[in-house]
């Protein structure tokens, strides 16, 4: 105790505050730029200093701006996570109960109730024959695990060479090495890499419409390959952070064909797409189709905690445990931390529990409605609704340092990239939140006209 007094002590002293508890939101300024590097930023003078948040509650965040707080929309849903908004009392009564009971033990020959009741849910309700679950720490990390569940079950088969994987162009899997490998290797944020990383098989970009051409030549690009690829890897519906581009259900349906003809496994990255996102449990649905594995992540825990997990069939795998090692060699610290599996079976429970498909259907209206103005922009070249997903393409790259004040005048928090102002807010917003959400998005997109 003493040591951590004399700590506190001369931190305070060096940063000029008296308790390390109390930061004024200048004192977080100031401490974030000497000390933090944030997600795709950079360090230095140069950086865009980020907004400093008080607080969350419901669809709404309480930021620190020009001196004083202000109340935005969190038209972001915090990266797609809170579906249900924040501080949600069902989730945090969840999260207290469980910390009454066990905060976290090692997965490591251990199990507990959290952890099978989520699993349980899990295999309920994804799409036919995922009937084993992995759980992880993140989205990036689950499709690693996907990926060594892939190449670790034809290596228990004694077919050491398929060991590539195969993909469309416009793709994002995360930012791990893995992950990275089968992110669009040109247009993608992972582009500097491209050198290091493992060469994979890649297709081209993936039309919006059905089109039996681009599906010929993608079979025949996977039958020419087929005897080194372990298995495809896609996002089915939605393309996210590669562009938040959408696509006919039905090349899910002749992936699914081609993939069975030609003996690859079948993945689908479900991680942004999952738990309605779409209008549809998981974007496969859409489809009728079941891959052989499948990773979900973000709204999973509604935004609380960091969770993921990598679900299977039971030939993958029962050939993984009967191969040799004989076990999945992969192991995170944090596997199937209590706290999360509990707040996920809350948030999970709490979805399914009211007319989930109504709030997406009506926030996809006001989103359908309230960015059509935009059309008319000069700058505009595309909007774009997918459920509770609503997207303007610019022709020219969107500069943060004019969008985000413009978008915080509106009342609203976004983070657009590259060239797409985009919103995946909380299903729990009302028509009047989703009004000012495009509202936003519209004067965003004006203002870099």
């Amino acid at each position: 105790m003493l040591a951590l007094t004399a700590v506190s002590t001369w931190v305070a002293a060096r940063l000029g505050f008296r308790s390390v508890s109390a930061l004024t939101p200048q004192q977080i300024s100031a401490i974030d730029a000497a000390h933090i590097w944030h997600p795709y930023s950079t360090i230095g003078a140069e950086a865009m200093p980020p907004v400093v948040a008080l607080g969350a509650d419901g669809a709404w965040l309480t930021l620190a701006r020009d001196g004083r707080e202000i109340r935005v929309l969190d038209a972001m849903a915090s990266w797609w996570t809170a579906v249900h908004g924040h501080g949600h009392p069902v989730l945090d009564a969840a999260l207290t109960r469980q910390l009454g009971v066990m905060n976290h033990v090692m997965f490591g020959g251990l199990t507990h109730e959290p952890a099978a009741r989520l699993a349980q849910l899990l295999v309920d309700i994804t799409p036919a024959g995922l009937d084993t679950v992995f759980f992880s720490d993140s989205g990036s990390v689950a499709i690693e695990v996907a990926v060594k569940m892939a190449l670790q079950y034809w290596r228990s088969r004694g077919r050491f060479d398929k060991h590539r994987l195969m993909t469309w162009r416009g793709g994002y899997h995360g930012d791990t090495f893995t992950p990275m490998s089968v992110c669009d290797p040109d247009g993608g944020m992972h582009a500097l890499w491209s050198d290091v990383l493992v060469p994979q098989v890649f297709a081209p970009q993936v039309p919006t419409e059905y089109d039996p051409t681009y599906v010929a030549a993608f079979e025949a690009r996977l039958a020419a390959h087929a005897d080194e690829l372990a298995a495809v890897v896609v996002e089915p519906v939605v393309q996210g952070a590669g562009g938040m581009r959408f696509h006919d259900p039905r090349y899910l349906i002749e992936l699914r064909a081609a993939c069975d003809q030609h003996n690859v496994l079948l993945v689908f990255d479900e991680i942004a797409t999952g738990f309605g996102r779409t209008g549809e449990l998981f974007a496969a649905d859409h489809a009728g189709v079941s891959p052989d594995i499948m990773c979900v992540g973000k709204a999973l825990t509604g935004g609380y905690v960091t969770l993921a997990a990598t679900l299977c069939t039971v030939e993958v795998a029962e050939t993984i445990s009967g191969g040799r090692p004989g076990a999945l060699m992969h192991g995170p610290t944090f596997m199937a931390n209590a706290l999360a599996c509990a707040v996920s079976v809350a948030s999970v429970e709490l979805l399914l529990g009211q007319d989930w498909r109504a709030r997406v259907s009506e926030v996809s209206a006001g989103l359908a409605a309230g960015l059509e103005p935009a059309r008319a922009l000069p700058n505009v070249a595309d909007v774009r609704v997918r459920g509770a997903i609503g997207v303007i393409e610019t022709h020219e790259s969107v500069d943060l340092k004019t969008a985000t004040p413009v978008a915080l005048d509106h009342g609203v928090w976004l983070r657009p990239f590259r060239n797409l102002v985009y919103a995946m807010p909380p299903y729990i917003c009302t028509p009047d939140e989703v009004a000012q959400i495009t509202s936003a998005m519209v004067a965003v997109a004006g203002a870099l006209t």
